[in-house]
């Protein structure tokens, strides 16, 4: 097993110890992971999405609030282009995710690129974070510990999905559950709401999202997200603008 020593950083650094600490980084975010993918599952099926379809959406789209939007456009008979188009502007944020990590990934192969890419979720973007400053030998294995985050992700998102698929066949369809996702979207989200940005990207979303509702194959939802976007990175500009002219004065005062 390749590994890597720094007396001063302690024990060996290795790949598998990288792993599992990836691995271990990642598990505290399992708690609302494991809930979100049984409640798909089950919502999945009682859509009347096939078993199959369902269970391969977690394997290709990985993505669960792409899966639960997917899943009421298609309950919904929205077109498929509108469907895909959604789910594109769902996943928008991913980008910035990648470039974000893209610079620890550049000596990497492609094949490493692409893996990492895969498994680049939200929780495990959260975990991959913890790595982004590191330098020495513990720099050289960090995509096993990205690897490890992200597998732990994919495996119980997988899991837990087949679980909701098998438990939403005994389920009447004439049970709520679609009301679990709202509050599942409410519970991720609210705590992350830091900046005034991000507090008025979502306050927009929800005004346009109550607002648009009634518009055909779920529009309201496409209108709500590129309005959130657009509140969000105005004011985001401003702010910098405002930042911005505000050093500009300082340098021009004279020192006192």
């Amino acid at each position: 097993m390749a590994h890597s020593t720094d007396p001063a950083a302690g024990p060996a650094i290795t790949r598998s110890g990288e792993w599992w600490a990836g691995a271990r980084a990642l598990a505290p975010m399992l708690l609302g992971v494991v809930p979100f993918g049984l409640i798909y599952g089950v919502l999945a099926v009682n859509a009347g999405m096939p078993a199959w379809l369902a269970c391969a959406m977690s394997a290709i789209v990985f993505g669960g609030a792409s899966q639960m939007i997917l899943t009421q456009l298609w309950t919904a008979g929205t077109p498929a282009l509108v469907i895909a188009f959604t789910v594109a502007m769902v996943n928008l944020r991913h980008a910035l995710y990648s470039a974000t990590i893209a610079p620890s990934l550049a000596p990497l192969p492609r094949r490493w690129k692409a893996l990492v890419a895969y498994l680049l979720t939200d929780e495990a973007f959260a975990a991959m974070t913890r790595r982004l400053g590191d330098t020495g030998p513990r720099a050289r294995y960090r995509h096993w510990f990205y690897f490890g985050a992200g597998f732990s992700l994919w495996s119980s998102w997988q899991v837990s999905t087949l679980a909701g698929v098998l438990v939403g066949a005994q389920v009447p369809r004439d049970w709520p559950l679609d009301f679990f996702l709202p509050l599942t979207f409410i519970a991720i989200i609210v705590p992350n709401l830091k900046h005034r940005a991000q507090v008025a990207a979502a306050l927009v979303a929800t005004a346009l999202a109550v607002a648009c509702y009634a518009m055909p194959h779920k529009l309201g939802i496409m209108a709500a997200a590129l309005g959130g976007i657009a509140a969000g990175m105005l004011l985001l500009g401003r702010d910098r603008h405002g930042h911005g002219a505000e050093a500009q004065r300082e340098r021009r005062e004279p020192a006192a």
